[in-house]
């Protein structure tokens, strides 16, 4: 089949694209490079930086694409409601365009979108926590970043996003947080959870020492996103344990640095400490893991049963909780006899639920689904 993957978030869409195309697809990223991390894409969709006119060159850029590039697949799938840097009733329009010039189109959901913010909110949401209300309570990200969370729940986004999930072919959700979202609003049948792909062959797995004299704790921070992920959290919980076991671990604190580099800098350390509020371990973690390292991330017991894995558990689980987050980085750096297996446990966690072409083919399962070959 003939793939597009439009749009991008931390490097999703380009390894998805590799899995398929082993598996013998024809694929094309459209992205930004999510971001800052400038990420590998086909074509380039990022808007200019410092230009009054950055939007409005976009636009005319994206326009001839749809002219030539972003017509005729078979498949395509955008990254969010809003999978450009435009506004929404522009979004909405490539989204017609791109339904009018191309096959079936469905929605990768990897970020916040109306229905995740809703879930969130909802005093009967499944999940206690996450980095909009923990146990009912507003958090930091809520209360400092409100006017988000208000713009989601109103127009017009909240009417863009209803527009796209009423007229996708389908989604396929990424963690399990965003699959229990889609389905509060979508039929079973038109979602499906995919994971996150993890290139594990070119991944060395790095050889951990049987003995770790000191532990060596790494921390990479997003700046715009410590309230969002609560490394600001992990990051003073860190640094108390550094100080009261100085013998014991160190940390290194990386921020906004270019993807490669940063995946350089990772393979240096024992245990990542990558995000507060989720209930799954997400890309930074999977990348550790499936270098044999540690993570402390999401890693809570429905996650587990969600995706059926009775016997490994190695993401060692953060809680949006100050003080046990402290007891449970002390006890990660107080037993480092524990490192070394828990890094096997992780490599095979990834191996098994994670790798690309595992995730690939659940892409492809899902476009097949009862409709046979595209």
């Amino acid at each position: 089949m003939k793939v597009l993957l439009f749009g991008d978030a931390s490097n999703y869409h380009r390894a998805l694209a590799e899995g398929l195309r082993e598996l013998g697809h024809e694929v094309t990223v459209a992205s930004d490079g999510s971001g800052w991390m400038n990420t590998e894409r086909d074509i380039d969709i990022s808007r200019t930086k410092g230009s009054i006119l950055s939007g409005g060159l976009l636009w005319l850029k994206l326009q001839s694409l749809m002219m030539s590039r972003l017509r005729g697949y078979d498949i395509v799938h955008i990254s969010n409601p809003i999978f450009v840097s435009q506004r929404p009733s522009r979004n909405a329009i490539l989204f017609n365009q791109l339904k009018r010039y191309n096959g079936r189109i469905f929605l990768t959901v990897l970020g916040t979108d109306t229905p995740y913010i809703e879930m969130c909110v909802d005093p009967g949401s499944p999940c206690k926590y996450n980095e909009w209300m923990v146990n009912g309570s507003p958090t930091g990200y809520n209360i400092h970043k409100n006017d988000i969370l208000q713009a989601w729940q109103r127009d017009p986004l909240k009417s863009h996003c209803e527009k796209i999930y009423s007229n996708v072919d389908g989604a396929v959700s990424v963690l399990y947080e965003y699959d229990i979202a889609c389905r509060r609003i979508l039929p079973d049948p038109k979602v499906a959870y995919a994971g996150i792909p993890i290139d594990t062959a070119s991944i060395r797995k790095i050889d951990l020492p049987d003995n770790i004299k000191k532990v060596k704790l790494f921390l990479g921070m997003h700046r715009d996103r410590k309230l969002e992920k609560g490394t600001d959290r992990i990051l003073v919980a860190a640094k108390r344990v550094v100080e009261k076991h100085p013998d014991k671990c160190t940390l290194d604190i990386v921020e906004n640095i270019p993807y490669k580099e940063y995946l350089e800098r990772l393979q240096h350390s024992h245990v990542v400490l990558d995000q507060l509020y989720s209930y799954t371990p997400a890309t930074n973690a999977l990348l550790a893991m499936a270098m044999g390292l540690n993570t402390v991330s999401g890693g809570e017991e429905e996650f587990y049963r969600f995706i059926q894995e009775d016997t490994l558990r190695p993401v060692i689980n953060a809680v949006p909780d100050d003080d046990a987050l402290v007891r449970i980085l002390e006890e990660v750096v107080t037993h480092p006899e524990l490192i070394k297996p828990r890094g096997a446990a992780g490599r095979e966690f990834v191996v098994k639920h994670n790798d690309k072409m595992i995730v690939a083919k659940r892409f492809v399962d899902f476009w097949l689904r009862d409709v046979g070959e595209v």
